[in-house]
C-alpha cells in the first residue's frame, strides 16, 4: 500500500485526547474494538485454512497444479472476501451491523500488515528479529483498539467533545483547543482516528496534516554528544565543552514501596484461575486497580520527564549526536534491567530523532553500535583495551588525563559531529564515503566457534559447558588499527 506524504511544509501529527464516555458508549467502544478483533482473527484463519490444505494435499502426493490455490492477504482481497462471508458466517451474521464497519477494516488491515512482516522477516527484507505467521488474538489479552479513516471525524466547536462514526459525540476529559483551533485556521486536517484503551482510560488519537514552520534553534552552531547511562539519565557534552548531567529521576525506584504494598494486597483476594475457572472477587478487581493505578502513574510520569528532555535538546543545539544502543540486548542483564527499563533509552532516541526533522530540522548523527565513546580518551584519542563497568573515572595512560567516565563519553560523542563533517566517516554520516579508514574503531569481540547443539561424550547427558565449547578473541592492542566489521 503506498505511504501517505504530506504536503510541502506540513507534517502528520498525532494529538491524542482522554475521553469520559458514559456506559453506552462505552460498551459501543468494547463493541467496536472486539469486532476488530474478531475481523482479524477471522482474515488469519481464512489465510491460514490455504496453507493447511496444501500441506496436506502435499502428503497425499498431489502435484503442484492441483494443489489448492493461495489465499491473497492483501486489504482489498480480504475485504472482498470477509463481505461475502459476514452474510452466511454464524460467526458474524447475527450481530455484524450493529458496528462501523472501520472497526472491520481495522483488523483486515492489521492482519494484512501482519502476513506482510511475516513475509518479508522469512525473505529477510525486514529488519529486526525474526517475525512468526500471525497468530489469533485472545480476547482476554488482546489490545482494545479501533481506528476510523472514512465517515464524520472532527472536533466539536466547544472544545470539549468529539464525534466519530457509529459512535456519535463523546465527551473529552481535557480541552481539544490545540487541534480545534488550527483546524479552524486551515492549517490542519483530520487524516483518521484511533481509540484505544490504555492504563484503566479510553483515548482517542487524532492523526492530522498539520501546517508547521521549523522553529530556529537557540545555538545552531553547537553540537551535543548525548551519552545515556543509568546513575544519571544523560550527560551532555557540547563542542564548546560544557558539560550538564541530567540527574535519572527514578520514577519506579520512587514507587517500589507502593508498588509492594499493592501488590501484597492483591495476592491476598481471590484473584482468577484459569485451570480451574475461578473468576475474581470484586475485592481482588479493587485491589488490581489501585495497583494499576501506580503503574500508571509511573509511566505518565516518566513519559513527561523524557518530552521534557528531548524538546529542551531539540531546541537548543544545532547537532545532536546520540549512541545506537542495543536496549533489547542491555535488558537481558538480570542485575540493571528494571533501571535501564526505567529509564526509557529508546524513548529518547525516538523522541530526538523525530523533534529534530520536524521541528527544528537540526542534525541527527547517530554514532556506530560499536563506537568505543567511553573506551576512547577525549584528550589525545588513545583507546583502551578493556573499561570494566564498575570503573567509573577514566584514567588515560597515554597522557594523563583523568576525567569521570560518563563524561569522557559525551565529550566523544560531540567529537563526533566535527568527524562526520569532515569526512572521517566515524559516526557512519551517510554523507561520507564508505572506504574511508575510521582510526577509532569498535574493539568488538566474536566467538570464535559457534556453540555446539549436538552431544559429545565426556560428560553426563553429552553435553559440554559453555566455557569449553566457545571461546572469544582477545582484545585488540592499542597499536593494532580498529576499524568497523
Amino acid at each position: 500500500m503506498k505511504k501517505f506524504q504530506p504536503q510541502p511544509g506540513f507534517v502528520v501529527q498525532a494529538y491524542r485526547f482522554a475521553l469520559d464516555p458514559n456506559a453506552t458508549q462505552e460498551h459501543a467502544l468494547r463493541s467496536h474494538c472486539g469486532a476488530a478483533r474478531a475481523a482479524y482473527n477471522w482474515a488469519v484463519g481464512w489465510v491460514s485454512a490455504s496453507w493447511w490444505q496444501r500441506r496436506a494435499e502435499e502428503s497425499y502426493g498431489i502435484g503442484g497444479a492441483g494443489l489448492t490455490q493461495w489465499r491473497a492477504w492483501s486489504l482489498p482481497a480480504l475485504r472482498k472476501a470477509f463481505n461475502e462471508a459476514k452474510h452466511t458466517d454464524p460467526r458474524f451474521a447475527a450481530w455484524w451491523e450493529q458496528n462501523s464497519k472501520e472497526a472491520y477494516s481495522t483488523g483486515l488491515a492489521n492482519a494484512s500488515a501482519a502476513f506482510d512482516n511475516y513475509a518479508k522477516s522469512k525473505r529477510g527484507k525486514r529488519r529486526g528479529k525474526r517475525m512468526g505467521a500471525p497468530q489469533l488474538k485472545s480476547k482476554r489479552k488482546a489490545r482494545l483498539a479501533c481506528r476510523f479513516t472514512t465517515g464524520v471525524i472532527r472536533v466539536d466547536a466547544g472544545g470539549r467533545h468529539v464525534t466519530l462514526p457509529r459512535l456519535g459525540t463523546i465527551r473529552t476529559h481535557e480541552p481539544t483547543v490545540k487541534l480545534l483551533a488550527r483546524v479552524q485556521a486551515g492549517t490542519a486536517r483530520i487524516l483518521s482516528a484511533t481509540v484505544r484503551h490504555e492504563r484503566g482510560r479510553w483515548f482517542v488519537s487524532f492523526q492530522a496534516e498539520v501546517k508547521r514552520d521549523l522553529e530556529p534553534v537557540a545555538r545552531p552552531d553547537v553540537a551535543v554528544g548525548i551519552d545515556l547511562g543509568v546513575k544519571s539519565l544523560a550527560v551532555m557534552a557540547d563542542s564548546t565543552g560544557e558539560i550538564r548531567t541530567i540527574a535519572n529521576p527514578g520514577h519506579h525506584d520512587r514507587a517500589r514501596k507502593q508498588l509492594r504494598r499493592a501488590s501484597r494486597v492483591v495476592s491476598r483476594r481471590q484473584g482468577p484461575d484459569r485451570r480451574t475457572g475461578q473468576k475474581p472477587s470484586k475485592r481482588w478487581e479493587k485491589a488490581n486497580a489501585a495497583r494499576n493505578k501506580v503503574h500508571h502513574r509511573v509511566a505518565n510520569l516518566r513519559a513527561d520527564a523524557l518530552h521534557k528532555l528531548t524538546t529542551a535538546v531539540a531546541a537548543e543545539y544545532g547537532t545532536v549526536v546520540v549512541e545506537d544502543l542495543n536496549v533489547a540486548g542491555m535488558l537481558r542483564n538480570r542485575r540493571l534491567a528494571r533501571r535501564i527499563a526505567d529509564a526509557g533509552f529508546g524513548e529518547i532516541r525516538r523522541q530526538l530523532t523525530y523533534k529534530t526533522r520536524q521541528r527544528h530540522a537540526t542534525r541527527t548523527i547517530v554514532a556506530d553500535r560499536w563506537y568505543p565513546s567511553s573506551k576512547t580518551c577525549s584528550g589525545c584519542g588513545a583507546v583502551k583495551a578493556k573499561l570494566p563497568l564498575h570503573v567509573r573515572t577514566y584514567r588515560c595512560d597515554a597522557c594523563g588525563l583523568v576525567i569521570d567516565r560518563d563524561d569522557n563519553a559525551a565529550l566523544n560523542l560531540a567529537a563526533l559531529a566535527a568527524a562526520a563533517t569532515t569526512g572521517t566517516g566515524v559516526a557512519g554520516d551517510q554523507d561520507t564515503a564508505p572506504a574511508v579508514s575510521k582510526p577509532r574503531g569498535a574493539d568488538q569481540k566474536t566467538r570464535t566457534t559457534r556453540p555446539r547443539r549436538k552431544a559429545e561424550a565426556g560428560r553426563a547427558g553429552g553435553a559440554t559447558l559453555p566455557h569449553q565449547r566457545q571461546t572469544e578473541a582477545r582484545d585488540r592492542t592499542q597499536a593494532e588499527a580498529l576499524t568497523f566489521w
